[in-house]
């Protein structure tokens, strides 16, 4: 199974895309993970990013194809891998369009996650709280929920035109969540 789990930020997608993983048994990627792992170590990726994240943009699409592209050549992912944050534009579908082709390995579905605006924001400023996360800033959250109205929502269209989006309720019961998703890819 290969999977994009999309939504906005604050929607559940890492906590649903780990359960995906478990229940499916292939490993979920989360973008923001591999960030925010090169951000607390230094790298030099991280330190770019951060440069990014700390003004709450989000990294740009060449830095972030690099590390997809990679992620998805390793061997963990040869029976399937669930993506977590990518692709969050029209450019990005292209770029992991042109990585699946070359690599062999079609796209099974999108799932989306949908939740209201205020759900969202209370959910990740809780999050900011209990994290202590930099980058979770009311004002920064606003703009991180702007960008991806403008320009990661777009993208469901997409996927449901070529009958791949499964879309599902981002707000209950996590559990519920979860079965409603996979009773929904079958």
């Amino acid at each position: 199974m290969r999977l994009l789990i999309m939504g906005p930020q604050g929607v559940g997608k890492g906590t649903q895309a780990a359960l995906l993983s478990e229940h499916y048994g292939i490993p979920a990627i989360s973008t923001g993970d591999i960030f925010r792992y090169n951000i607390k170590n230094q790298t030099a990726l991280g330190k770019e990013a951060q440069s990014y994240t700390d003004k709450g943009e989000l990294v740009p699409d060449e830095v972030t194809n690099r590390i997809v592209k990679d992620r998805l050549a390793q061997d963990d992912v040869r029976n399937g891998w669930i993506l977590d944050g990518y692709p969050r534009n029209a450019a990005q579908v292209q770029a992991l369009d042109e990585m699946l082709e070359a690599l062999g390995t079609p796209l099974d579905y999108a799932v989306t996650l949908e939740a209201d605006h205020d759900v969202l924001m209370e959910r990740m400023s809780k999050r900011a709280e209990q994290e202590g996360r930099a980058d979770d800033t009311p004002e920064a959250i606003a703009e991180r929920l702007a960008i991806y109205e403008r320009e990661t929502a777009p993208l469901i269209d997409i996927y449901r035109s070529r009958k791949q989006l499964v879309t599902v309720n981002g707000v209950g019961d996590i559990k519920e969540i979860n079965a409603k998703i996979v009773e929904l890819l079958g």
